[in-house]
């Protein structure tokens, strides 16, 4: 069996220069594809070809399906990588790729499908015996059955769209006085970001711990896991760090989530690399809440305390390469803490789109970076505002979070404001350093983050 010889890399920013560098590791030529306003992109340079796909607007460029498949095949490439966001969790895009004969390097269609239909995919695993969260049992299009679900589980609860994600479409309601009006906005938005209007509705559990886990999955069946990732710390439900693995999780609780993470990839018959995510209440009890069909923005972590390549695990794995590894021989090793830093005012968090006018980069033991961007770079207007993610590996937590600090310290960009200083901040705070945090913590901090029922002020459509 041999692997692909060409490989279109179907997105842009970080992600794309990550794939590349996978590719050049395994010997596979690449193809970067880009908008009129990437081409300067270091993806662009660094691709062994590369395809102008459109304007900047995503929906010409890189959600534009029939450009993508037909860079694909002037090129001679014989798989695709989608990345994260824009057409990585798009079920059609999934069967374009194999209908014109080309491997899409991610999971199913079906797979696809089941992940972008949250309460679908709640009610297949509720069958299965995996525990949810308390709440409807499928889609909800009505105000009259979304009253009778309230009736039934009690206030407060948390409205989301069915075929959502990044906090679209989603509220939290704390009374009937408010349920009416909420239930209608989430309606709306959801039908604006997603083309569906279709919600679920959930018991709100509040002070939750967030935590995914990864997994990999061949064409055989076979499924293991590479531990959990602690992501609670987010912003209009938008995650800024995540850690693995996570201070919370005894190793009872570890066990037991990576089971169930198994166990549920094995009920739909997952295949490829996948993200199951989790909640955890007060109580220690585990709820399961969504699936992630795509590599994860935060996928660095885990490759640090794991010692294994996802990315290149996916594509063996698209290429009919059964796993390599049994879960006896993943074993974490260390902790691993990554930041996520934004093109963003660190105090309102709005985009600051721009020239980077000077940039150092934070380098020494212990310390990766993954990022696109470079002195004189211009960060664009039209996608997702992360220019940069600054990860670090340390033998335990506390070494990882001082040399956390230590790097955010080094990492160096003007031009544009970042979100280092909300970085700086966080790394003190004495809950998180103590890992005796929840989803609640930017609340508690200054107030930096919104209220949980604002609307963004931008639509992005690279949700990550």
């Amino acid at each position: 069996m041999k692997l692909f010889k060409k490989i279109l890399i179907a997105n842009r920013g970080e992600i794309a220069l990550r794939i590349i560098r996978a590719c050049k590791e395994l010997g596979i030529k690449t193809v970067a594809v880009y908008s009129e306003a990437d081409k300067e992109s270091l993806h662009v340079k660094l691709a062994d070809e590369a395809v102008c796909i459109g304007p900047a607007n995503p929906q010409q460029s890189y959600l534009n399906i029939p450009a993508i498949l037909s860079a694909a095949e002037i090129t001679d490439s014989e798989a695709i990588h989608p990345g994260y966001g824009f057409l990585s969790e798009n079920p059609h895009f999934a069967e374009a790729c194999i209908t014109s004969g080309i491997t899409f390097i991610g999971p199913t269609p079906e797979n696809i499908r089941i992940g972008g239909d949250k309460a679908k995919a709640r009610a297949i695993l509720k069958r299965k015996g995996i525990p949810v969260v308390p709440g409807s049992d499928g889609p909800i299009n009505s105000e009259e059955l979304a009253e009778k679900v309230v009736k039934k589980i009690g206030f407060p609860v948390i409205i989301k769209a069915s075929a959502g994600g990044g906090g679209k479409g989603m509220r939290i309601v704390k009374d009937e006085s408010e349920f009416q009006q909420a239930f209608h906005m989430a309606q709306r938005e959801a039908f604006a970001a997603f083309g569906n209007g279709e919600l679920y509705i959930e018991k709100y559990i509040s002070n939750t711990r967030h935590i995914e886990v990864q997994i990999l999955a061949d064409s055989k069946g076979q499924v293991i896991h590479l531990g959990e990732r602690e992501c609670s710390i987010q912003r209009r439900h938008q995650k800024l760090l995540e850690e693995a693995p996570s201070p919370a999780m005894t190793e009872k609780q570890r066990k037991k989530i990576g089971e169930l993470a198994v166990r549920a990839a094995k009920a739909i018959k997952y295949r490829n690399a996948g993200t199951f995510e989790f909640i955890i209440d007060e109580e220690g009890n585990i709820y399961f809440i969504e699936i992630n069909t795509r590599i994860q923005v935060e996928h660095p972590v885990t490759e640090l305390v794991t010692g294994i390549d996802i990315v290149k695990e996916q594509i063996k794995i698209a290429a009919g390469y059964e796993l390599g590894l049994k879960q006896a021989d993943v074993k974490l090793k260390g902790w691993a803490i990554e930041c996520r830093i934004n093109a963003e005012d660190p105090e309102k968090f709005i985009p600051s789109p721009g020239r980077i006018a000077f940039l150092s980069l934070p380098g020494g033991p212990g310390v990766r970076v993954d990022t696109a961007i470079y002195p004189g770079y211009t960060v664009p207007p039209y996608y997702d505002s992360m220019i940069a993610k600054l990860i670090v590996y340390g033998k335990d937590r506390q070494e990882a979070i001082k040399r956390m600090a230590r790097a955010i310290d080094e990492f160096i960009i003007e031009g544009v404001k970042t979100t280092i200083p909300f970085h700086k901040k966080l790394l003190s705070n004495p809950k998180f350093i103590e890992g005796q945090y929840t989803t609640a913590l930017l609340d508690e901090m200054n107030n930096l983050s919104s209220p949980a029922n604002a609307i963004p002020e931008k639509d992005v459509i690279q949700t990550i």
